[in-house]
C-alpha cells in the first residue's frame, strides 16, 4: 500500500483495499505480507484477520526499511535453536557459517559480473579486471580460520573490499547520467543507490520473517555484533540475497525504465517517490516469483529464504 490515504479492512473472508476511487478484494490465501509505505488506515478486523492467517503487516520508512511489524506472538520451533544460536555466535562453528555466507555473497557478485561482461564486449577487459580482483579476495577468504572474535574483522574487511570492486564495476556499465561513486545510504545521493536501498529494505523484512518462522532469533548475529535493537542475524543473512535486488535494479536501468520523475529531492540526497516505488516493487516482486532449481526442486525464488533459514536452524540442533 503506497498511496496516501489508502484503507484496508476485512470483508467476509477477504481483505478489502480502498485506494483513491478504486476498491478491490483480495483473498487471504493470495496474501503473504502486507507492506505499508505511506499514511494509510488499517482496521483492527484486518489486523486480526492477518494474524489469524499468518500474514505479517510491515510498515516501511521512506528508504524501504521496516520500522514496525504486526506479527503473531509465537516464536517458531523449539527454544533449543536459540540456545544453540547463542553458543555458535561465539565459536569456530559460527565463524565457519558466517564465512560461508560471505563466500556465497561474493560468488553471487562474480557470477553477475560475468553475466554483464557477456553482453558488453567494449568493457570486457575492465570488467574482467574487477572480476579477477574479487576472485583474489574470495581466495583470501577461504584461508581465514579461527573463532568469530578473531576473524570477524578480517571477514568483514574482505567483504568490504569485494563490494567496493563490485560496485565500481556496476557503475561502469550504467548509462552515463546514472553512474555513481560508491555506495550511499539513507539518504542515497544518486538514483541507483536510491533504488537499491529500497530493494534491500524490502529484502530485509523478508529475511526477518524467514528467521522468525524457522525459530531463529533475528537479534543474535554471528558476523554482525550485538547492539541495542539491532537485528544482527538479519544483517548477516541478507548478504545471501542482496544479489536479487542488485539484478533487479541493474535490469531496470538496462531496460531504460528509470527516469528522474521517480525520485524526490530531500536534504542531502534523494528519496523514492510513489511512482518509483511502484516501478521497483512490481519488477522486484516479479523477480521473486520466478521459479528456480533448489536442491532438486523447482521453487519460487522468494521461498529460498525460508528453506535456507530452516536449514540453518536444523544444523544448529543436529
Amino acid at each position: 500500500m503506497n498511496s496516501y490515504g489508502s484503507y484496508l479492512k476485512k470483508s467476509k473472508n477477504c481483505f478489502l483495499v480502498k485506494n483513491d476511487d478504486k476498491k478491490f478484494e483480495v483473498a487471504a490465501s493470495k496474501v503473504e505480507s502486507i507492506m505499508i509505505t505511506t499514511a494509510a488506515t488499517v482496521s483492527t478486523d484486518a489486523i486480526k484477520f492477518a494474524v489469524e492467517n499468518n500474514i505479517d503487516i510491515i510498515f516501511l520508512d521512506n528508504f524501504g526499511y521496516p520500522y514496525g511489524r504486526v506479527w503473531h506472538s509465537k516464536l517458531g520451533s523449539t527454544v533449543l535453536i536459540r540456545r544453540r544460536q547463542l553458543e555458535y555466535s561465539d565459536n569456530t562453528k559460527g565463524a565457519r557459517m558466517a564465512k560461508g555466507w560471505i563466500y556465497e555473497k561474493i560468488n553471487n557478485q562474480i557470477d553477475f559480473l560475468k553475466d554483464l561482461k557477456k553482453n558488453r564486449p567494449e568493457l570486457k577487459e575492465e570488467l574482467q579486471e574487477y572480476i579477477d580482483n574479487i576472485e583474489n579476495l574470495k581466495s583470501q577468504l577461504q584461508e581465514v580460520k579461527g573463532d568469530l572474535e578473531e576473524v570477524r574483522g578480517t571477514i568483514m574487511g574482505i567483504e568490504g573490499m569485494a563490494s567496493r570492486n563490485y560496485f565500481e564495476a556496476i557503475s561502469l556499465i550504467m548509462p552515463g547520467k546514472w553512474q555513481f561513486s560508491g555506495r550511499s545510504r539513507n539518504p542515497a545521493v544518486d538514483g541507483f543507490n536510491c533504488l537499491l536501498n529500497y530493494g534491500y529494505g524490502v529484502l530485509y523484512s523478508m529475511v526477518e520473517k524467514a528467521c522468525i518462522i524457522s525459530g531463529l532469533d533475528p537479534y543474535v548475529g554471528f558476523l554482525h555484533t550485538d547492539n541495542y535493537n539491532k537485528k544482527s542475524l538479519v544483517f548477516d543473512l541478507i548478504e545471501l540475497y542482496r544479489i536479487h535486488a542488485d539484478r533487479t535494479v541493474v535490469n531496470l536501468f538496462s531496460k531504460r525504465k528509470v527516469n528522474d520523475e521517480m525520485f524526490d529531492s530531500i536534504p542531502n540526497g534523494l528519496t523514492l517517490n510513489k511512482e518509483g516505488k511502484a516501478v521497483l516493487l512490481q519488477v522486484f516482486n516479479e523477480t521473486m516469483e520466478k521459479k528456480i532449481s533448489y536442491n532438486g526442486r523447482n521453487i519460487k525464488l522468494k521461498n529460498t529464504m525460508q528453506y535456507d533459514c530452516h536449514k540453518i536452524a536444523n544444523s544448529l540442533i543436529k
